[in-house]
């Protein structure tokens, strides 16, 4: 099973253009094929984003949790999860 359900690929979709200046994807079978090929990952919650940065070798260090979900990479769920794309 795939880990993009739903609502992260119709948020990535709502919400691109937050991160790129062209559209990269058009449909939910675009989104999920661009957030495969990225490796976006999805985190339960702002602590598991921190630590997906600090792993990645972000320095993450200094910045509070509202500039976290406010980084252009972090996308955030209506759910409460996060879905970070590296592009």
């Amino acid at each position: 099973m795939n880990q993009y359900d739903e609502m992260c690929l119709q948020c990535f979709l709502e919400k691109q253009s937050q991160l790129f200046d062209e559209t990269v994807a058009q449909s939910l079978e675009e989104a999920e094929e661009f957030l495969e090929d990225c490796m976006a990952v999805v985190c339960d919650n702002i602590k598991d984003v921190r630590a997906y940065f600090e792993e990645e070798g972000a320095d993450v260090a200094q910045m509070s949790n509202e500039e976290l979900e406010e980084a252009l990479e972090v996308f955030a769920l209506p759910d409460g999860r996060f879905l970070v794309v590296e592009a």
